[in-house]
């Protein structure tokens, strides 16, 4: 069995634009990743509202940073063979960070936490798979859709295929397969979501196949 962590924020979660509640369970990435790749594959889904990739919010009713959460979900679901980090869209709030700059940074930090995390042995250090989250539509007035964090949000593939190559680490662009609802212009609608997670299956498998 190979077990998969899927890691992120609110379009992990699985936000719904429209109602502002939660999708239903087999419209969520991870959940259909996991339909998607069939037996022999465990997909965790970890997403939470708010999450950032470093960076505190305490505006919110928990603890959003990644890099807290990060090292507690290892723990608890080891041994992992995979984890799939989509994370950023949130540092692009202007109170939080602002740039995507700011996110690479975070994220790269996250990578070094999977890999340098005291597993029990003789667990392997799971591969790593960096996800750009899909560009923000600007929209609806709110602290994601400002022209400024919908060009920042632009730049996310870029610099984050370019931290996998510094990293060795893999690298998808989710913006390839499916876009942020107009509605909000930050989350995904119930077919984007599905797609993502579809799309994710055959790199997943070909990352723990060669991993094997």
């Amino acid at each position: 069995m190979k077990t998969i962590l899927a890691f992120g924020d609110s379009l992990t979660w699985g936000a719904d634009p429209a109602s502002g509640g939660r999708h239903p369970i087999d419209d969520q990435w991870p959940v259909a990743l996991d339909a998607t790749l069939g037996a022999g594959f465990r997909v965790i889904a970890e997403g939470l509202n708010g999450r950032t990739t470093c960076y505190d919010d305490h505006s919110g009713p928990c603890d959003r940073n990644g890099t807290r959460a990060l090292p507690v979900c290892l723990a608890s679901h080891s041994p992992l063979d995979l984890v799939v980090i989509m994370l950023g869209t949130n540092d692009l709030k202007p109170a939080l960070c602002g740039v995507t700059e700011g996110a690479v940074a975070g994220m790269r930090r996250l990578v070094q936490i999977v890999r340098s995390y005291p597993y029990s042995q003789p667990w392997p250090v799971p591969q790593v798979l960096i996800v750009a989250p899909p560009l923000l539509l600007t929209g609806p007035a709110g602290p994601l859709t400002s022209e400024l964090s919908v060009d920042q949000s632009k730049l996310f593939a870029p610099a984050y295929a370019a931290l996998a190559g510094e990293l060795a680490a893999r690298f998808f662009d989710a913006g390839q397969v499916c876009e942020a609802s107009p509605v909000d212009g930050v989350h995904l609608e119930a077919g984007a979501t599905r797609a993502l997670g579809e799309a994710l299956a055959p790199v997943c498998a070909s990352i723990l196949s060669e991993a094997t």
